[in-house]
């Protein structure tokens, strides 16, 4: 008798899982799996170069101490009529541990990840992806240019998003094909990053929307120009008024101020859950002539990534420190958190929230001198020389004749000139939502790198662009139905925060899977806290634009607080076009 379709089709599934690691993962069968030359447009797979070996008992994952079993398996593919050459990696569950999922992992700082492996835990294969400048290898602002004044422009594209997306199509065919899937089969696609991590899912959502079925991502570093620009802007506040604060001073500033804030959220906890009631309420002049001390210690500064804890930072030795908080400290601190402006007065950017560790303003002492002296963070220094002057140079120098305006005039190239690629803040994300993608988007209310309000204004943008014609209230629940947006108190970027003891997310992909597979939609955020007098504690995130509000200290509510939600609402008149 002959089967159905339907019932092939699971005789096929049924027989893939029974099969063995051995019997699927052979170069044969991975060769057979490949989409045919012509399937994909503008891709040619070179079948000569796979690989393909078992691995057994192997530990797979970013941190992860379970160990797995799997196929190691590496292809090669170029662009036609290019000429060039991109490898992929692969890690394919061994069948009986395959869950018909598909999992993409972000990278940070300037750099893909290198880590196929992430997708095990969770029944998925994986891949990561050379991007065609051995990106296993090099981070992106290693080959930006060729040489001074000549982009690479291959590679920004690949970096931007291109390389996952073509890793994430050719990663589909070939794992339906590996483990004999009928061509029409589901296999579920997810995305997870945090830092330029989350700004490369947002890429893929934003170019590929219909590959993904499930998209989280952190504290996205999108925006790229304003971002990156921005980690110069607190330099640039010194130098202008003058005053190089001490680095005790400024910690001295943020820790009174969270010890002030602190309770405005209804609970004394060590936690801001409320940075907006801070900004609206507090007045940081309050904080002039407390006293600060430090004791000598080896700090670390900004590296190549988004924060502190990113690789690529340097260490230097500070002295003791002792005083008073200064009016001129204050006003640093003040401007820093003001955001940048331009000389007319008009917004450039938005900033941290208030009581963020203000990491960029670090000043350096110079033994030769006995005076602090200004430290340009490498994060932004970079972007200017490479991104913006064209000159293969790690860091600029001083900001000699450099003003707030030359600052607006550097986000303004940025913007202008990578708008259709690292900016990454396309807000229509129509093709990701009518194919019934889901999106978790996080961020750190405290994060020190990447401002949280960067996350709530593209938020905003999609809304205002998505469903521009309903109320408000429509609005809402449409976009609560696919796309949901956290704050999370306290917390630094794309971790917890050494100076607020608070929540932390920790099964976002178990949210993820059951809203994509079995239709259970969250309307809060699991986190943990993991240190302080309430470790341990669940808390139910509250959605924006919602904010929490302790009635005890066991219990929060989710309050609407119009004020608030203007304090996170920004305009950039400095600039002519929008920016989203």
């Amino acid at each position: 008798m002959r089967l159905s379709w339907g019932a092939s089709a699971a005789a096929l599934a049924a027989s893939a899982s029974a099969a063995s690691l051995a019997d699927v993962c052979t170069v044969s069968n991975v060769q057979s799996a490949l989409p045919s030359n012509g399937t994909l447009l503008g891709i040619n797979m070179i079948p000569s170069t796979v690989t393909a070996s078992p691995v057994y008992n192997a530990s797979a994952g970013m941190g992860s101490t379970e160990t797995y079993t799997y196929c190691n398996v590496t292809v090669t593919y170029e662009h036609t009529g290019k000429g060039d050459s991109v490898v992929i990696k692969y890690a394919f569950p061994k069948p009986s541990d395959f869950k018909k999922r598909f999992y993409v992992a972000g990278g940070g700082g300037f750099s893909l990840s290198s880590d196929a492996t992430g997708g095990l835990e969770y029944g998925a294969v994986g891949g990561a992806t050379s991007a065609g400048y051995d990106a296993f290898n090099n981070s992106y602002d290693e080959v930006v240019l060729y040489g001074n004044g000549t982009i690479n422009w291959d590679a920004t594209y690949m970096f931007a998003y291109q390389a996952l997306g073509e890793m994430t199509k050719i990663g589909k065919v070939l794992t339906k094909g590996f483990y004999g899937m009928a061509s029409s089969a589901k296999v579920y696609t997810y995305y997870e990053g945090c830092s330029d991590g989350g700004r490369e899912g947002m890429s893929q959502i934003q170019r590929y929307g219909e590959e993904y079925d499930g998209a989280i991502t952190g504290a996205p570093a999108f925006r790229f120009a304003q971002q990156q620009v921005h980690h110069v802007f607190s330099a640039a506040a010194e130098q202008t008024l003058d005053y190089y604060p001490p680095p005790c001073e400024l910690a001295k500033i943020v820790n009174a101020t969270i010890a002030a804030c602190d309770p405005l959220d209804g609970r004394t906890d060590g936690v801001i859950s409320r940075t907006d009631l801070c900004k609206l309420k507090f007045n940081l002049t309050s904080i002039i002539g407390e006293e600060y001390y430090c004791a000598a210690a080896t700090s670390t500064s900004l590296g190549f990534g988004f924060s502190k804890r990113a690789d690529g930072s340097s260490t230097s030795t500070t002295p003791e420190q002792s005083g008073k908080v200064t009016a001129k400290g204050v006003q640093v601190a003040q401007a820093i958190y003001d955001g940048l402006h331009n000389s007319k007065g008009e917004r450039a950017y938005l900033s941290w929230q208030v009581g963020s560790e203000l990491s960029d303003g670090d000043t350096t002492w110079n033994n030769a001198t006995s005076k602090w002296e200004m430290s340009i963070p490498s994060t932004g220094g970079e972007y200017v020389t490479k991104f913006i002057q064209l000159l293969d140079l790690d860091n600029l120098s001083d900001l000699d004749n450099v003003t707030y305006d030359t600052l607006v005039d550097w986000m303004n190239t940025g913007m202008v000139r990578y708008m259709d690629s690292l900016q990454t803040t396309l807000p229509d994300l129509t093709p990701f939502q009518s194919s019934g993608g889901k999106l978790l988007h996080y961020h750190g209310e405290s994060d020190p790198s990447i401002p949280s309000a960067s996350s709530v204004h593209y938020w905003q943008s999609v809304r205002s662009i998505m469903y521009p014609h309903l109320s408000s209230q429509e609005s809402l629940k449409e976009l609560a139905d696919w796309y949901q947006f956290y704050l999370v108190p306290g917390a630094a970027h794309c971790g917890t925060n050494k100076l607020q003891p608070g929540p932390y997310p920790e099964n976002n992909m178990q949210t993820m899977i059951d809203w994509v597979e079995n239709d259970v939609k969250p309307s809060r955020l699991n986190a943990t806290v993991s240190s302080g007098t309430y470790e341990g504690e669940t808390q139910m995130l509250c959605q924006w634009p919602t904010r929490p509000l302790w009635k005890s200290n066991s219990t929060f509510q989710c309050v609407d607080d119009k004020a608030s939600i203007e304090s996170w609402t920004y305009s950039f008149p400095a600039f002519k076009v929008p920016v989203y």
